[in-house]
């Protein structure tokens, strides 16, 4: 099945609902992935999120909450990895899941200080120990069972017309499709023309002429290379990682080689690219 999101009206129902309500909602893919809808997290997130432990621990706690739903409808409620209060619930074409709306990043009304002492120690991996992300934990907004459940209940609702504008969508994947859509989603692996064949049944000769259809008359080769710059751009814009953290988690071990890269690709270094973006965020892709 091939699932196709749209962005632009997603992101902006979204901002709506933020605006609206001040609490983050998201959408991730069937394998709890963020599609990158949403930017406006808490200053807790934001400083687990900046360091490569973090955001992996962050990563890894989407897709755990996504293959642990087992509520028989609605949101299942939770802790992610750092003890903070989440929502999941998925988005249903039939009997599959097409994506998952989330919201989370509160706290719920019990004593502040008990829900810091329940954190704690799931920080300790934290550099500098749990204390130094205690201010940016007590800023969680609190809300009562009457708030969440009035908040689940207006979501609800939101799904119903997401899934009625048909603003996520699902087709028979041509093998194109299937070729783009498995780089999307292990291009941070070890890749070669071998693994990809075995992966998606296709032959090796059918994969080179598929690889440069979809890249242009480039070679499988560079068109991973391509995927993985492309999400070496979005973290660079997005965080504080270390362009070597950045490196490894696009699937490129060697700093050196991924400099090299990045640069053909771009016709800069990724440093610079950090620093032109954040000087000009909107001319500089």
């Amino acid at each position: 099945m091939n699932i196709f999101f749209d962005q632009e009206q997603l992101m902006q129902l979204l901002a709506n609902l933020y605006v609206f309500t001040g609490m983050a909602a998201n959408i991730l893919d069937p394998q709890g992935r963020d599609i990158n809808l949403f930017e406006g997290h808490p200053p807790f997130c934001r400083a687990v999120n900046a360091l490569p432990e973090g955001h992996r621990r962050c990563v890894d706690c989407d897709a755990w909450k996504v293959r642990s739903y087992s509520a028989a409808r609605g949101f299942q409620f939770y802790r992610c990895h750092a003890g903070v209060c989440e929502a999941v619930m998925p988005l249903f074409d039939k009997n599959h899941p097409l994506a998952y709306l989330v919201f989370g990043c509160f706290l719920d009304e019990s004593p502040m200080e008990e829900q810091w002492a329940r954190s704690r120690p799931l920080l300790e991996w934290y550099p500098g120990g749990p204390e130094a992300l205690k201010d940016a934990f007590f800023q969680f907004r609190q809300y009562s069972p009457a708030e969440l459940k009035a908040y689940s209940e207006l979501l609800e609702a939101l799904a119903a017309y997401i899934q009625l504008k048909g603003m996520i969508l699902t087709t028979e994947k041509t093998d194109l499709q299937k070729l783009e859509l498995y780089l999307d989603q292990h291009y941070m692996e070890k890749l070669s023309l071998e693994t990809i064949s075995e992966a998606l049944h296709i032959g090796r000769t059918k994969l080179c002429r598929l690889a440069k259809e979809l890249s242009g008359g480039q070679t499988l080769s560079f068109l991973i290379a391509q995927r993985r710059i492309e999400a070496a751009k979005t973290l660079l814009r997005q965080n504080d990682l270390p362009v070597s953290a950045v490196a490894e988690a696009v699937g490129v071990s060697d700093y050196n080689y991924f400099s090299r890269v990045f640069r053909s690709v771009t016709g800069t270094t990724p440093r610079n690219f950090r620093k032109k973006w954040r000087q000009e965020p909107n001319d500089f892709g």
